[in-house]
């Protein structure tokens, strides 16, 4: 609307000036210069577009009737959006106009030699039209760039006061996880130690040993979620981990899990007592280390959940490879009696179907006829 109302005052402008109100007289017809005001303010007009028809229109104008508003407001134009060769470029342009439009002028007699052809006015008519418009876009596009610049260097702090404030209180959940989760699971790996070096019979010490073995396995995890939840400018606290007891397997260095370390994850639930078994479909092969350690993390949070809600249900683990996904079955049957509920915070398939997600793949969870319960994930490989 700006440039239309801008075309609109270019136009009115020029016709003033060539019928001499503001300006020069011009002798021509009425609708010769009428056209000519009116190119003047359809170049005007697109300025936004492209300032070199209104540049162009506005030094012919001038040098031919002395209609100065076309080129004021190119000039005006220049200075807010021109720089380095192309803004010396266009004052030479100026100066080239002005100096035929001064020859122009001496050619003439009446108002035209009054106001071109005399060194002084030719000079103080260049400034007005020329040099007070360019000074005066320069400025306010030196004000806009400042304004622009202050404003990204608010919005930078105030990213940066954020990701602070973000860093500060992941330490704090990482420090608040330290103290609490990895004292007291510790202090199950140290007493699995003492119970299976006490042990009175074979039977108590696998089960203190795999007790031990499935704690210092969650330390290692444990750990590896307080690294990324701690500020990198953070010193890592000491481990309780690090105790003797723990020394010995080093959990921090072993890798993410993958689908190779899956029979170890099924063995320590059927050490619980739990018939897992586990059945393989298509041809096996290597798929990206990210899909591997989902499809692990969706066979331990199922069988989690069968620990929690099914106590020694069978439990069918199925993993098949099929063209363009991997697919990953867990099914339990009922329990055959309600197990004793294990605390927990009920977010687990939540951060589940959120992790296959980002995969790509789906998460499908639901009850079965006959009291069991299905988790199944689609995740393309």
């Amino acid at each position: 609307m700006r440039f239309v109302l801008l075309g609109a005052g270019v136009f009115a402008a020029s016709l003033l000036v060539v019928k001499g109100q503001i300006g020069v007289p011009s002798s021509l017809p009425l609708p010769v210069l009428v056209a000519v005001a009116a190119v003047a303010g359809l170049a005007a007009w697109q300025v936004r577009r492209s300032w070199w028809p209104l540049a162009a229109v506005g030094a012919v104008g001038y040098v031919w009737l002395v209609m100065w508003p076309p080129l004021l407001v190119a000039s005006y134009h220049a200075g807010l959006t021109l720089s380095g060769r192309r803004l010396a470029a266009y004052l030479g342009g100026c100066l080239a106009v002005c100096g035929v439009a001064a020859l122009a002028g001496a050619r003439r007699s009446g108002p035209y030699e009054l106001m071109t052809a005399t060194t002084g006015n030719a000079l103080i008519l260049a400034l007005a039209v020329i040099g007070l418009p360019l000074a005066l876009g320069l400025l306010v596009r030196t004000r806009r760039e400042a304004a622009r610049e202050r404003a990204e260097r608010r919005e930078h702090e105030q990213v940066m006061r954020a990701e602070q404030a973000r860093a500060q209180e992941r330490a704090r959940i990482a420090r608040e996880m330290h103290d609490v989760v990895a004292h007291r699971v510790s202090l199950m790996v140290l007493h699995a130690g003492a119970l299976e070096m006490r042990a009175s019979d074979e039977e108590t010490e696998r089960a203190a040993a795999l007790i031990g073995g499935i704690g210092r396995e969650a330390l290692a995890n444990l750990r590896d979620v307080l690294g990324v939840l701690r500020a990198p400018e953070s010193t890592p606290a000491s481990s309780p981990e690090s105790s003797p007891g723990s020394a010995s397997e080093n959990p921090a260095l072993r890798p993410p899990p993958t689908l190779g370390d899956l029979d170890r994850l099924l063995d320590q639930s059927r050490a619980l007592g739990i018939a897992v078994t586990r059945h393989d479909e298509g041809e096996a092969r290597p798929v990206e280390p990210t899909v591997e350690r989902t499809a692990y993390r969706v066979v331990q949070e199922a069988l989690t959940n069968v620990h929690k809600h099914a106590g020694d249900a069978a439990t069918d683990v199925l993993i098949r490879y099929r063209p363009e996904e991997l697919e990953v079955e867990v099914r339990n049957e009922a329990p055959k009696e309600p197990p004793g509920e294990l605390p927990g915070a009920g977010w687990g398939l939540v951060g589940l179907r959120e992790r296959v997600e980002l995969l790509g793949g789906t998460l499908r969870t639901s009850a079965q006829d006959g009291g069991g319960f299905l988790v199944s994930a689609r995740i393309p490989a």
